[in-house]
């Protein structure tokens, strides 16, 4: 099949008095796609996540990136130096909260259902480093159907904004689950992993977790040092038959 070519534009999600900008990407053939919500790293939405949000959109879904820390850095978007890596922690455990974040998600997805392209009973996301934790909490909202998240880390351990750990909201999980992570990401040890793939086969929620041999933190992204091109095309292959298989029933 011919790659789909896609339109992209900056939109703005409201809700209340605040205005949270989104990077959207759809295809430009008419037709009825599922739409999936992408969530960015400690970096912002930046032009890997755009990147990721136009793949997803030529393989036949409408993609939509939500600005995760709009409320408190409008607009930022960053590269991977260590003094980059500290801006965006902090940005990203310092100033974030869960609920709100579910908010911002929850807007994305409100979006989406105005688009006459959206098949309005069909969501997924996908998220990477903290956007792979967040999409640990993404799981939770009864609209989300899939879910692909890359090395979320503190999934175990803590929440935006602290309160119980996400991983107390694995029975909350309303669809399929797929979890991908490196053996040498020294964020993530595999003790977490275990913990994670055992609170979801406790509560019975469709899943599979991969495990990257010789594969480190940020192995998805080919702009950082750690980039794994075999991990990140086979996580590839699985992340599409996950959203084929649970989107386009």
């Amino acid at each position: 099949m011919a790659e789909r070519t896609i339109d992209t534009a900056t939109v703005n999600l409201s809700q209340a008095n605040l205005h949270i900008a989104a990077y959207l990407a759809k295809p430009t053939e008419p037709g009825s796609y599922p739409g999936i919500v992408v969530l960015q790293e400690i970096f912002g939405v930046n032009s890997h996540i755009r990147d990721v949000t136009e793949r997803i959109a030529r393989e036949g879904y409408i993609a939509i990136a939500p600005a995760l820390f709009e409320r408190t850095a409008p607009g930022f978007e960053t590269g991977y130096t260590q003094e980059d890596i500290e801006v965006g922690r902090n940005y990203a455990w310092g100033q974030t909260k869960a609920s709100e974040l579910l908010s911002d998600i929850q807007s994305a997805i409100n979006y989406l259902k105005t688009l006459p392209q959206v098949k309005k009973d069909k969501f997924g996301c996908i998220g990477f480093c903290f956007g792979g934790h967040v999409a640990y909490l993404a799981a939770t909202l009864p609209d989300i159907k899939a879910t692909a998240s890359f090395y979320g880390a503190r999934i175990t351990t803590a929440t935006p904004g602290g309160g119980a750990p996400t991983i107390t909201r694995t029975p909350e999980i309303t669809g399929s689950f797929y979890a991908f992570f490196g053996t040498e990401d020294a964020s993530i040890p595999t003790e977490q992993v275990d913990q994670i793939e055992a609170e979801l086969k406790k509560y019975n929620i469709p899943h599979r977790v991969f495990r990257y041999d010789g594969a480190d933190h940020g192995f998805f992204c080919d702009q950082r040092a750690s980039y794994n091109p075999k991990a990140a095309a086979d996580a590839w292959e699985q992340v599409k038959q996950l959203f084929r298989e649970q989107l386009n029933s």
